[in-house]
């Protein structure tokens, strides 16, 4: 992994060679997954995706409590048993035989993938100085973009070999890659609680915080985006468009290049609240071109100028996916409490499985089956979703639940600094 990818040494630099190896097994197991419960397995497609949206169903639900228990304990330790409780949850896929065990390991996977990720930056909040939080986080992105990609090319050997012995050398390869990330979240220094614990309804303050809520809503709807890439375009470029189905495995390689090569100098832009309104309200408007130049591309004659269209419009697209983390990474930190990041940042956090939950089925059925119009309908949504954030952080910042009577500890011998 280049340097260049990677944070300084210390702390960041643990968790990104954490998340590394992690979504190298996540991308072995994304691009095989499927057809392995189907082919080896032999589930039914029906029952897959229900198993799957059940889990993460379950996974929507732990964010908060997962991350509220970093708050509360040593978020080291919280983060080392996620990674290798989703390791065994993944070695347990290799025991499923029929729907309702497939259900149960789904269920644990998911619920123990999203309250790591929640762990996860609560961890980068209590490690890393206010100031380098967003781009230390940029750079976690870049690398988790290109262990996907390495764990995409394994799998993609696994799917040539077509035997059930490789799909099950590719979990695997999961397990033991999520072992791997707990035993480097071991090497990171203990993070004892923010303050002392709080009864009763602490445990869901963030619920009450209704700015964070109308923040939180509106990245939700942002990140409906996740789908597009992987299911949605595909079936753009072969159903609607004259260009070569191939090239949506290109849209993919584009994707996921850019966001390695430019997320952290995208993201270097945005140090404070006003960076982020203005990075998110960039995002708006790259996305409504790129949904545009997407609806055009079914109206091109040839598979040259389709294709052509097309990958404008992916640059577009990526450019909107960069811009919006970087906004929605710095606020979604500015704008909570320095002892409850953990339970926050599980909140804010439930727009990724809200995604994997709603996103398929809504924009196949926008896009895919409603044409060039649902386009249109999904960009407008998305800058408009982008535009409003500003309405919740003005709101923030004049609401009494706010956190600007609290300090942010930068996570070294206790030092801390009054929010920015």
């Amino acid at each position: 992994m280049p340097g260049r990818f990677l944070p300084p040494p210390g702390p960041a630099r643990t968790l990104a060679l954490a998340q590394l190896a992690n979504s190298i097994g996540d991308g072995a197991f994304l691009v095989t997954s499927a057809l392995y419960f189907t082919r080896v397995v032999g589930l039914s497609p029906g029952q897959v995706g229900l198993g799957l949206t059940v889990g993460w169903a379950v996974g929507l639900l732990v964010g908060v409590p997962g991350g509220h228990a970093a708050d509360r304990r040593d978020a080291r330790t919280v983060a080392v048993l996620l990674a290798a409780a989703t390791g065994l949850a993944v070695a347990g896929f290799l025991l499923v035989r029929q729907p309702v065990t497939f259900l149960a390991a789904a269920c644990l996977y998911a619920g123990c993938q999203t309250g790591l990720a929640a762990v996860r930056q609560a961890l980068l909040a209590r490690l890393v100085a206010p100031g380098g939080r967003t781009e230390v986080r940029a750079r976690l992105q870049s690398v988790v973009n290109a262990g996907l990609a390495l764990g995409a090319a394994l799998g993609g050997a696994a799917l040539s070999a077509r035997t059930a012995g490789a799909y099950r050398l590719i979990l695997v390869l999961d397990a033991v890659a999520f072992l791997t990330a707990a035993a480097l979240l071991c090497r990171l220094p203990t993070t004892p609680p923010a303050a002392r614990p709080e009864r009763g309804a602490d445990r869901l303050a963030v619920l009450r915080d209704r700015p964070y809520a109308l923040l939180t809503g509106l990245n939700a709807v942002m990140m409906l985006y996740l789908p597009l890439l992987s299911l949605v375009l595909p079936l753009w470029v072969a159903r609607r468009t004259a260009a070569p189905p191939w090239l949506a495995a290109g849209l993919l390689m584009v994707n996921t290049a850019a966001v390695m090569l430019a997320q952290v100098r995208v993201a270097r832009r945005v140090v404070d609240r006003a960076g982020a309104l203005r990075s998110l309200r960039r995002a708006g408007a790259a996305m409504v071109l790129a949904c545009g130049l997407f609806a055009l591309s079914a109206a091109a004659g040839g598979p040259w100028a389709a294709g052509a269209i097309l990958l404008l419009g992916a640059a577009a697209q990526v450019y909107a996916e960069m811009a919006h983390g970087a906004g929605a990474w710095q606020l979604s930190f500015d704008l909570a409490p320095a002892d409850r990041h953990g339970q926050y940042q599980g909140f804010f956090g439930s727009g990724v499985p809200l995604a994997r939950m709603l996103g398929p089925a809504l924009l196949t059925w926008l896009i895919v089956d409603g044409g060039p119009a649902g386009w249109l309908v999904f960009g407008a949504a998305y800058a408009a979703a982008a535009f409003a954030v500003s309405v919740a952080v003005r709101w923030a910042r004049g609401s009494g639940f706010r956190h600007e009577r609290t300090m942010i500890c930068s996570g070294r011998g206790g030092r801390a600094a009054p929010v920015g």
